[in-house]
Protein backbone atom coordinates (compact mmCIF):
# COMPACT_ATOMS: atom_id res chain seq x y z
CA UNK A 1 0.00 0.00 0.00
CA UNK A 2 2.70 2.43 0.36
CA UNK A 3 4.54 1.47 -2.51
CA UNK A 4 1.11 2.06 -4.17
CA UNK A 5 0.52 5.48 -2.42
CA UNK A 6 4.29 6.99 -3.37
CA UNK A 7 3.51 5.86 -7.13
CA UNK A 8 0.30 7.69 -6.82
CA UNK A 9 1.73 10.51 -5.33
CA UNK A 10 4.14 10.73 -7.83
CA UNK A 11 1.69 10.26 -11.01
CA UNK A 12 -0.46 13.06 -9.07
CA UNK A 13 2.29 15.34 -9.03
CA UNK A 14 3.25 14.86 -12.94
CA UNK A 15 -0.42 15.08 -14.51
CA UNK A 16 -0.58 18.28 -13.01
CA UNK A 17 2.17 19.55 -13.55
CA UNK A 18 1.22 18.77 -17.03
CA UNK A 19 -1.78 20.14 -17.14
CA UNK A 20 -0.45 23.11 -15.24
CA UNK A 21 2.13 24.05 -17.54
CA UNK A 22 1.11 22.55 -21.15
CA UNK A 23 -2.61 23.23 -21.10
CA UNK A 24 -4.36 20.82 -23.81
CA UNK A 25 -7.57 22.89 -24.22
CA UNK A 26 -7.37 25.79 -26.76
CA UNK A 27 -9.77 27.85 -24.88
CA UNK A 28 -7.28 28.18 -21.98
CA UNK A 29 -5.12 30.87 -24.44
CA UNK A 30 -6.32 33.94 -24.38
CA UNK A 31 -5.62 34.39 -28.33
CA UNK A 32 -5.99 31.01 -29.32
CA UNK A 33 -3.15 30.21 -32.48
CA UNK A 34 -1.63 34.26 -31.78
CA UNK A 35 0.13 33.83 -28.33
CA UNK A 36 1.19 31.66 -25.83
CA UNK A 37 -0.77 33.35 -22.51
CA UNK A 38 -2.95 31.28 -21.04
CA UNK A 39 -5.38 30.95 -17.99
CA UNK A 40 -6.95 28.48 -15.61
CA UNK A 41 -10.48 30.85 -15.85
CA UNK A 42 -11.47 29.43 -19.38
CA UNK A 43 -14.98 29.52 -18.78
CA UNK A 44 -15.24 32.66 -16.67
CA UNK A 45 -16.12 30.92 -13.31
CA UNK A 46 -13.94 30.40 -10.27
CA UNK A 47 -15.85 27.21 -9.67
CA UNK A 48 -14.66 26.11 -13.20
CA UNK A 49 -17.56 25.69 -14.03
CA UNK A 50 -18.13 25.81 -18.26
CA UNK A 51 -21.62 25.87 -19.57
CA UNK A 52 -22.58 23.31 -16.79
CA UNK A 53 -19.69 21.17 -16.71
CA UNK A 54 -17.17 21.39 -14.32
CA UNK A 55 -13.78 21.43 -15.71
CA UNK A 56 -11.39 18.94 -13.48
CA UNK A 57 -8.32 20.22 -15.88
CA UNK A 58 -8.55 23.76 -14.96
CA UNK A 59 -9.18 23.60 -10.69
CA UNK A 60 -6.62 21.42 -11.04
CA UNK A 61 -3.91 24.14 -12.91
CA UNK A 62 -5.27 27.36 -10.66
CA UNK A 63 -5.21 25.16 -7.36
CA UNK A 64 -1.60 23.72 -8.06
CA UNK A 65 -0.23 27.01 -9.26
CA UNK A 66 -1.74 29.20 -6.90
CA UNK A 67 -3.96 29.11 -3.52
CA UNK A 68 -6.58 31.43 -2.47
CA UNK A 69 -9.70 32.52 -5.19
CA UNK A 70 -12.58 34.91 -5.33
CA UNK A 71 -15.18 35.73 -7.38
CA UNK A 72 -13.75 38.76 -8.40
CA UNK A 73 -10.08 37.22 -9.51
CA UNK A 74 -12.41 35.16 -12.68
CA UNK A 75 -14.60 38.03 -13.63
CA UNK A 76 -13.38 41.33 -12.87
CA UNK A 77 -15.05 44.41 -14.15
CA UNK A 78 -13.67 46.79 -15.84
CA UNK A 79 -11.30 49.08 -14.45
CA UNK A 80 -11.65 47.23 -10.97
CA UNK A 81 -9.71 44.21 -9.29
CA UNK A 82 -6.80 42.44 -11.69
CA UNK A 83 -6.13 39.81 -14.43
CA UNK A 84 -3.40 37.42 -14.95
CA UNK A 85 -2.20 35.77 -17.79
CA UNK A 86 0.06 33.23 -17.75
CA UNK A 87 3.74 32.40 -19.72
CA UNK A 88 5.52 29.36 -19.39
CA UNK A 89 6.77 28.86 -23.06
CA UNK A 90 8.53 31.09 -25.61
CA UNK A 91 7.09 32.40 -29.02
CA UNK A 92 8.33 29.14 -30.50
CA UNK A 93 6.40 26.95 -27.99
CA UNK A 94 9.51 25.75 -26.14
CA UNK A 95 9.47 25.83 -22.55
CA UNK A 96 11.41 29.20 -20.72
CA UNK A 97 14.83 28.42 -19.74
CA UNK A 98 16.53 30.12 -17.03
CA UNK A 99 20.19 29.97 -19.10
CA UNK A 100 18.67 31.91 -22.25
CA UNK A 101 17.71 35.44 -22.62
CA UNK A 102 14.42 36.82 -23.89
CA UNK A 103 12.52 40.18 -24.58
CA UNK A 104 8.59 40.83 -24.19
CA UNK A 105 7.09 43.73 -25.05
CA UNK A 106 4.03 45.07 -23.78
CA UNK A 107 1.80 47.22 -26.59
CA UNK A 108 1.17 51.17 -25.44
CA UNK A 109 -0.84 51.92 -24.28
CA UNK A 110 -0.98 49.11 -21.74
CA UNK A 111 -4.46 48.45 -19.98
CA UNK A 112 -4.22 48.76 -16.44
CA UNK A 113 -5.46 51.44 -14.78
CA UNK A 114 -3.45 51.19 -11.94
CA UNK A 115 -0.14 49.47 -12.90
CA UNK A 116 1.22 46.12 -14.26
CA UNK A 117 3.79 43.70 -12.82
CA UNK A 118 5.41 40.60 -14.32
CA UNK A 119 6.64 38.17 -11.30
CA UNK A 120 8.83 35.06 -12.16
CA UNK A 121 7.98 31.40 -10.75
CA UNK A 122 9.99 28.44 -10.24
CA UNK A 123 8.79 25.39 -12.33
CA UNK A 124 9.40 23.03 -9.43
CA UNK A 125 8.83 24.62 -6.03
CA UNK A 126 5.41 27.23 -8.18
CA UNK A 127 7.23 30.02 -5.57
CA UNK A 128 8.50 33.26 -6.73
CA UNK A 129 12.15 32.46 -8.16
CA UNK A 130 15.37 33.12 -5.63
CA UNK A 131 18.15 34.67 -7.76
CA UNK A 132 20.26 37.53 -6.68
CA UNK A 133 17.80 40.42 -7.74
CA UNK A 134 16.13 39.15 -4.53
CA UNK A 135 12.65 41.28 -6.20
CA UNK A 136 11.30 38.29 -7.93
CA UNK A 137 10.11 40.21 -10.74
CA UNK A 138 9.06 44.18 -11.72
CA UNK A 139 6.21 46.59 -12.17
CA UNK A 140 5.87 49.87 -13.35
CA UNK A 141 5.61 51.62 -10.25
CA UNK A 142 9.55 51.10 -10.25
CA UNK A 143 11.51 54.51 -11.14
CA UNK A 144 13.98 51.82 -13.49
CA UNK A 145 11.22 50.48 -15.52
CA UNK A 146 11.18 52.84 -19.19
CA UNK A 147 9.07 52.76 -22.11
CA UNK A 148 9.62 52.60 -25.70
CA UNK A 149 9.64 56.21 -27.81
CA UNK A 150 5.95 54.56 -28.72
CA UNK A 151 4.34 53.79 -25.01
CA UNK A 152 5.18 50.11 -25.20
CA UNK A 153 7.34 48.50 -22.73
CA UNK A 154 10.13 45.88 -23.85
CA UNK A 155 11.13 43.55 -21.03
CA UNK A 156 14.25 41.24 -20.46
CA UNK A 157 14.03 38.26 -18.88
CA UNK A 158 18.10 36.26 -18.41
CA UNK A 159 20.90 35.13 -15.94
CA UNK A 160 22.51 38.50 -17.29
CA UNK A 161 21.38 41.97 -17.93
CA UNK A 162 21.50 43.26 -20.97
CA UNK A 163 23.38 46.36 -21.79
CA UNK A 164 21.32 49.58 -22.01
CA UNK A 165 18.34 47.66 -20.44
CA UNK A 166 19.74 46.69 -16.89
CA UNK A 167 16.17 48.85 -14.98
CA UNK A 168 13.75 46.62 -17.53
CA UNK A 169 15.72 43.37 -16.46
CA UNK A 170 14.18 40.85 -14.54
CA UNK A 171 16.79 37.53 -13.07
CA UNK A 172 16.54 34.32 -14.40
CA UNK A 173 18.73 30.97 -13.13
CA UNK A 174 20.88 28.56 -15.58
CA UNK A 175 18.99 25.31 -14.61
CA UNK A 176 16.32 26.91 -13.71
CA UNK A 177 13.18 26.16 -15.53
CA UNK A 178 10.23 29.05 -14.71
CA UNK A 179 7.13 30.87 -15.75
CA UNK A 180 5.75 34.23 -15.88
CA UNK A 181 2.68 35.91 -14.17
CA UNK A 182 1.57 39.28 -16.10
CA UNK A 183 -0.68 41.00 -13.86
CA UNK A 184 -2.64 44.24 -14.66
CA UNK A 185 -4.14 45.81 -11.99
CA UNK A 186 -7.69 47.94 -12.74
CA UNK A 187 -7.49 46.24 -16.11
CA UNK A 188 -9.26 48.71 -18.78
CA UNK A 189 -11.21 47.79 -21.83
CA UNK A 190 -8.41 46.74 -24.57
CA UNK A 191 -8.20 43.85 -21.87
CA UNK A 192 -11.40 42.30 -22.02
CA UNK A 193 -12.03 42.51 -25.95
CA UNK A 194 -8.65 41.68 -26.72
CA UNK A 195 -8.11 44.73 -29.10
CA UNK A 196 -4.47 44.56 -27.08
CA UNK A 197 -2.15 41.41 -26.83
CA UNK A 198 0.76 41.29 -24.78
CA UNK A 199 3.98 40.37 -26.88
CA UNK A 200 5.57 36.27 -26.26
CA UNK A 201 8.78 35.62 -24.98
CA UNK A 202 11.01 35.87 -28.04
CA UNK A 203 14.81 34.40 -27.48
CA UNK A 204 17.39 36.25 -27.84
CA UNK A 205 20.47 33.77 -27.26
Amino acid sequence: MKKILTEGVAIGNATARSITFRPRDESAYFYPGKSRWYSSFTGGSHEFMNNGELVLDDRIMFHYYATGITPAMAKPAVGTGSVYAIGAHDSKGNYLDGGKTYKVTLPGPVPAKDFWSFMVYDNQTRSVLETDQKTGGLDSNNPSVKANTDGSYTMWFGPKAPRGHEGNWIQTMPGKGYNVLLRLYGPLEPWFNKTWMPGDFEPVT
